[in-house]
């Protein structure tokens, strides 16, 4: 047995040693790799930010251990672009060892400056890998988009702290900060000349309106945002765009352009609409891949809606779309997709009005137990509850939907049954399939009463709403749509017309938009 083991650790030892050994026998490369693309393209970059890394895979399919003379950047140390080859990180390289049948890795990346070029708010800049020289020589080569955009962003201090906002100050003295700053003046109009990215939280300040023109683009970096405070305004004027060209609308996304990040949830904050915060309009927006899409708190105390929202779109938010605490909004062909909780949270009481609006959440990044559209008239925080009325919740030619059986809650304070919490759903469609009779004997739900719920279809499959994908947010109804002609538009004349411009029938379709016939593709 003894003998039988010291064999085996000698064979051990020389397989390990034989197998770690540096000083195998190369030929030279004879310009026979093969690579894993013959151009590498680094998704669309803003000026002064880094790209995402990018790899290439090297092959050597012939049966001799190979040397590569070198490996280098076309444009040499000059070169925009950065490697890592064979783990070591630089521009160029030389002998590099690759073994027969084998291959490497070798990843890309770049930060780009636009002001070193001229031509406009955008420029294609491009590069090559070459492998090796004269007859030899084989290239990849490297394309990026670079765009040249506004950066908004908190001021750096001389002792390395970033300037902040005061949020709050508790009972004891305690401040409350973000990272953000006060736009000025001159800051106030965001065009669509070129893209704006904002660092940290820009906020607008008393008695100022930030301004989004039609067709404006607005990237947030992580943890960023904007904050409307006490009489700030936002006007996000967006204008209609057809389905093919959606130029006019106002998006806000987050700063990664490339496409694995277009669908990405919580890369940014939110749009945060503050206590005293008055005459918000939101008008052809798309917010989307928030934390939390839409925040908005308390009225301005006027009898004007603090928030308008119409025929815009909020999506992909991490976890809710539309949070409004003892809020005053009116909304109007609206969608409010999938959120990692709630699409629509109506929380503390508040007044609402929302006609012709879409809430669909088939949120699939994560298990979600929240419904699509939450109510309450209450807040827990630290053992105390606080209470506020809800004047009006009033949901006219909506649809109520996502993967959830129920889709609806409504939740009532316990303490105090003098607190209201008015609501009314009408010509609706709602997904609530209570199969274990949970619901049953709650007078919240009482479907059979008119004045809380008036021409509703409940929902049990979603197939019946027929969306165009939900995977991908896209709720526009079919022609086998049960939502069709199931509205009432003449006690709404103030949306004649659909989220793209449709004119509305009567009896209408209800939902954001009107049916149409999907195409194969």
């Amino acid at each position: 047995m003894k003998k039988f083991l010291y064999t085996f650790l000698i064979l051990a030892i020389t397989i390990l040693w034989s197998s770690c050994r540096k000083d195998f026998v190369t030929v030279p490369s004879s310009g026979q790799l093969q690579f894993s693309k013959d151009t590498v393209f680094l998704d669309t970059v803003f000026t002064n930010i880094g790209s995402s890394t990018y790899n290439l895979k090297v092959y050597n399919r012939s049966d001799d251990d190979i040397n590569i003379p070198s490996i280098q950047l076309g444009e040499g140390s000059a070169s925009k672009y950065r490697l890592n080859v064979d783990g070591i990180a630089g521009k160029v390289f030389e002998d590099i060892e690759l073994l027969a049948n084998d291959s490497m890795y070798i990843f890309i990346e770049t930060t780009i400056d636009i002001n070193d070029f001229s031509g406009g708010n955008q420029f294609l800049y491009t590069d090559a890998i070459e492998f090796d020289t004269g007859s030899n020589q084989q290239k990849v080569e490297l394309v990026t988009l670079v765009q040249d955009a506004v950066f908004l962003y908190p001021q750096q201090f001389d002792d390395g702290t970033v300037e902040t906002l005061l949020l709050n100050v508790d009972d004891e003295g305690n401040e409350t900060r973000i990272e953000g700053f006060f736009l000025e003046d001159s800051e106030l109009t965001w065009t669509n000349e070129k893209p704006y990215v904002v660092y940290g939280y820009a906020a607008v300040g008393e008695n100022k309106v930030l301004n989004i023109e039609a067709g404006a683009r607005v990237h947030f970096h992580a943890n960023s945002g904007i904050i409307v405070g006490n009489m700030g305004s936002l006007q996000v004027n967006g204008l209609l765009s057809s389905t093919e060209n959606m130029e006019n609308e106002v998006i806000f996304e987050g700063d990664r352009l490339e496409p694995s990040f277009a669908n990405i949830p919580g890369q940014w904050g939110t749009i945060w609409l503050t206590d005293g915060s008055t005459n918000n309009h939101i008008n052809y927006a798309t917010i989307k891949n928030a934390s939390v899409g839409l925040l908005t708190e308390n009225s301005d105390g006027t009898t004007n809606p603090t928030l308008t929202l119409n025929n815009s779109k909020i999506y992909n938010s991490a976890t809710i779309g539309l949070l409004a605490r003892t809020g005053h909004i009116e909304a109007n062909n609206s969608v409010i997709g999938s959120a990692g909780q709630a699409s629509l949270y109506l929380n503390l009481g508040g007044e609402y009005t929302f006609r012709h609006c879409t809430f669909a959440n088939y949120w699939s990044n994560s298990f979600r137990v929240t419904p699509t559209v939450l109510i309450d008239n209450f807040l827990e925080v630290d053992g105390t509850t606080f209470t506020a009325d809800l004047e009006r919740a009033d949901f006219s030619n909506c649809i109520i939907d996502g993967s959830n059986a129920v889709e609806l809650f409504l939740q009532k304070t316990e303490n105090d049954s003098s607190v209201a919490l008015n609501y009314n759903f009408t010509n609706s469609l709602i997904k609530f399939n209570d199969f274990n009779g949970r619901f049953t004997n709650d007078e919240l739900y009482n479907f059979s009463n008119t004045t809380l719920f008036d021409e509703i279809e409940l929902v049990i499959n979603s197939n019946t709403i027929d969306f165009k994908d939900t995977a991908k947010n896209e709720f526009i109804i079919g022609e086998n749509s049960a939502a069709i002609e199931r509205g009432n538009t003449s006690s709404i004349p103030a949306v004649q017309s659909d989220l793209l411009g449709n004119p509305r029938t009567n009896p209408s379709d209800v939902g954001a938009y009107n049916h149409t016939t999907f195409n194969d593709d």
